[in-house]
């Protein structure tokens, strides 16, 4: 990027470029999809020119913005590349890999840049590097968004044990796992265990990249905590599959531990809020004022409360297949509190744009949450305890999980900007 433009500013729009390429990435290779190589090559190129585009508009630096974010997303990407390379013997997977690698990255970054080519060249008002710290940790919110999505397909396919070693996928290294083996559940959960590591990544940048820009000792002891949480759920979700300690002992055989995986997809959407109340913190404050009422303070920390005593409910009737009335009754509770909320939010600060979008998004998201919980219920079967699988079926526990998570993101959000605006 030009000379105006931060570290910080390459790194949001590339690693946004790789996010993107990444979700293209599953949804094309999906088992119901399964879109061939040729088929997809033209889809993640488009992406890229896409990223190269973003990056020449925001920073106002043209080309050469868009070649560095599509040569970053191409670095991150090696993390997938691994898996085309290791299909043959040691010798033919360095060779190639001496090619490929350095290949890989100079074509994104052609890619990127004949992206940027393609937006006029303007001057834009420098953006400080903590307002692109927050965009990147915005990023980092999207990729756990994703990470979330995928992992709730491996519970809804019932693949949490389709590869059954940790750290090590089938005894390979997990990024050089060969791509042609990733068929039906293996897919599921191996690409759960990739889009892991690129949210460990995204946050391990952030939490440097805070510590670099930002000299508020609590947002750096937050983004710390953030990749600390992170890890901690890595590990929670390969003693899932391999329920023993320390987990790298050979000579122990597997003991899953069901209970765990319940526990890890609690603490997923913990780590979910967690990047968003950060993300929140680190952009500007914004100068429109909001009363701040002690009723609409408190009232978005109890939603914030409620959400996790249901997030946590359902993962008990996920993993462990009970306590489904107690999530049914606890859903109406949140409803009525999460549609409470969003109306006061529009009627009382309707003049606030942040205040609106809060109010929609908790009133709307509960609505469609409530209509995908019932449509779920009916899928699955689960009123007539009768369990029913299909890709109906599969899709709607999923939407309905990850929507959860859209509603939780919001509330959270919602709640830190009721104590972040100034007061009237």
């Amino acid at each position: 990027m030009n000379r105006r433009a931060p570290l910080a500013a390459w790194l949001a729009t590339g690693f946004a470029t790789a996010v993107a390429m990444w979700t293209a990435g599953y949804l094309a290779r999906l088992p119901a999809v399964n879109l061939p190589p040729p088929a997809l090559l033209p889809v993640l190129v488009a992406v890229l020119a896409a990223g190269g585009a973003l990056a020449a508009w925001t920073t106002g630096a043209g080309p050469l913005a868009g070649a560095r974010a599509g040569g970053l997303a191409g670095i991150v990407n090696l993390l997938v590349l691994g898996g085309l390379l290791s299909e043959g013997s040691g010798a033919a997977t360095a060779s190639a890999a001496a090619l490929w690698l350095p290949g890989s990255v100079a074509l994104s970054a052609a890619a990127g840049a004949a992206g940027g080519a393609a937006v006029p060249r303007r001057e834009r008002a420098p953006l400080e590097p903590r307002a692109w710290v927050a965009r990147f940790a915005w990023v980092a919110v999207a990729a756990t968004l994703l990470l979330l999505a995928v992992g709730g397909l491996v519970t809804s396919h019932g693949a949490g044990l389709a590869v059954p070693d940790w750290p090590r996928s089938y005894g390979y290294n997990m990024f050089l796992f060969p791509l042609s083996r990733m068929t039906g559940g293996v897919y599921y959960e191996h690409a759960h265990r990739l889009f892991g590591a690129l949210v460990g990544l995204a946050t391990l940048v952030l939490a440097l990249l805070v510590q670099r820009h930002v000299p508020d000792r609590a947002l750096r002891g937050a983004a710390w905590g953030a990749l600390a949480l992170v890890v901690v759920q890595g590990v929670l979700g390969g003693l899932r599959v391999v329920g023993r300690w320390p987990w790298f002992a050979p000579e122990a055989p597997p003991s899953p531990k069901v209970v765990l995986a319940a526990v890890h997809g609690v603490l997923a959407h913990l780590v979910l809020g967690w990047l968003v109340a950060l993300a929140m913190c680190l952009a500007p404050r914004r100068s429109e004022p909001l009363a701040g009422r002690t009723f609409d303070r408190a009232g978005s920390a109890l939603l914030v409360v409620l959400l996790g005593i249901q997030i946590a409910l359902g993962a008990v009737q996920r993993h462990l297949a009970w306590g489904l009335m107690a999530h049914v009754a606890w859903a109406a509770v949140v409803a009525v509190a999460a549609v409470a909320l969003g109306a006061r939010a529009r009627g009382l600060y309707g003049a606030h744009r942040g205040a609106r979008w809060a109010g929609h998004l908790l009133a709307e998201l509960t609505v469609l949450q409530l209509v995908l919980g019932l449509a779920t219920l009916v899928a699955t079967g689960a009123l007539l305890e009768s369990r029913r699988e299909g890709a109906v079926a599969v899709t709607l526990a999923t939407l309905h999980q990850w929507c959860g998570a859209w509603l939780f993101a919001a509330a959270v959000a919602w709640a830190v900007q009721l104590r972040r605006a100034p007061r009237v």
